[in-house]
């Protein structure tokens, strides 16, 4: 590997169980999360300049049905694309959208195409992607789809749990000497440095850390399974025994603090990059996408008027 390659991260993914997770049925729902991070991340899009005519959400059923409709509330007048990468969701996340309590005829839905097919030639102005990237098996290879869907000064948008998420359970597991809870999440820095390696420009990175408690063991487990799966390569291999599940549940209920709730921390990253204007390396034979030569030409001439 060149010594300014950036590695595949994270390294401890089980890529076939991250693809199977991204298969597994959600229920017609989003998480709780997922909807509280993408209501967090709309907000951020008023200091954003930039007013798209198109753009696209990336599989909103599991990245959160609510959040989609707080984008399309925002842009109006921008014609929107859901794309569901997994084609056994598809219909479900068609039918989500239908739902009277998101309104779609208030959102503009008319205006909503769904699948990468139906994605412009050119590719949209913004491209949102909440809560998708954590538990992809190859991140690098997720980043330059996105990079692909993205039109030239358009920009992504996305949002993933860090490093310290769930750091609570994970020291719980390791007191007891039990496999890995979970897989390791990336660094905010690494996220930006795969971003620039794809082809976006100025990539901006923040964090936050969020708390969430609940009043019981089976609430905060409940909970967890709709966020993901362990996907750690290193995870017990096998089905757990009753007897395992409940002394789990009693290392959780002596993690109780004085009010009877259980708290566990999650790192939110949020990040935002613009595509700017391809160009071709210097060498004797190049080879340029009819896309890329395209954006190259019309920024020549300038801005249509």
């Amino acid at each position: 590997m060149p010594e300014n390659e950036p590695t595949r991260r994270p390294p401890t993914i089980d890529a076939v169980a991250a693809e199977r997770w991204a298969r597994t049925p959600t229920g017609g729902t989003s998480p709780w999360l997922h909807e509280e991070v993408g209501r967090r991340m709309e907000d951020r899009l008023q200091w954003i300049k930039a007013q798209p005519r198109t753009w696209a959400d990336w599989a909103p059923l599991r990245g959160g049905l609510e959040a989609h409709g707080l984008v399309a509330r925002r842009y109006p007048q921008a014609a929107g694309h859901v794309v569901e990468p997994e084609a056994g969701l598809q219909q479900a996340t068609a039918q989500a959208l239908a739902q009277p309590w998101w309104s779609a005829r208030r959102w503009n839905a008319a205006r909503t195409r769904f699948g990468a097919e139906s994605v412009p030639e050119e590719g949209v102005d913004l491209l949102w992607a909440n809560m998708a990237l954590h538990n992809a098996g190859d991140p690098e290879a997720l980043i330059g789809r996105w990079h692909r869907l993205v039109a030239t000064n358009g920009f992504l948008m996305f949002s993933c749990l860090g490093p310290d998420t769930l750091a609570e359970l994970r020291a719980l597991y390791t007191g007891h000497g039990w496999a890995p809870a979970g897989h390791d999440f990336t660094d905010m820095h690494d996220w930006g440095d795969m971003l620039v390696h794809a082809g976006f420009a100025e990539p901006v990175m923040d964090m936050e850390h969020v708390q969430l408690t609940w009043s019981s063991p089976d609430a905060l487990l409940s909970e967890l399974r709709t966020l993901g799966r362990n996907l750690h390569p290193g995870r017990f291999g096998g089905l757990r025994g009753r007897r395992w599940r409940a002394d789990l549940q009693q290392a959780l209920a002596e993690k109780m603090n004085t009010e009877g709730r259980i708290s566990m921390t999650f790192e939110i990253i949020y990040g935002h990059a613009f595509k700017p204007q391809p160009r071709v390396a210097l060498s004797p034979e190049s080879a340029v996408s009819l896309r890329d030569m395209r954006s190259m030409l019309q920024g020549r001439r300038g801005p249509t008027p």
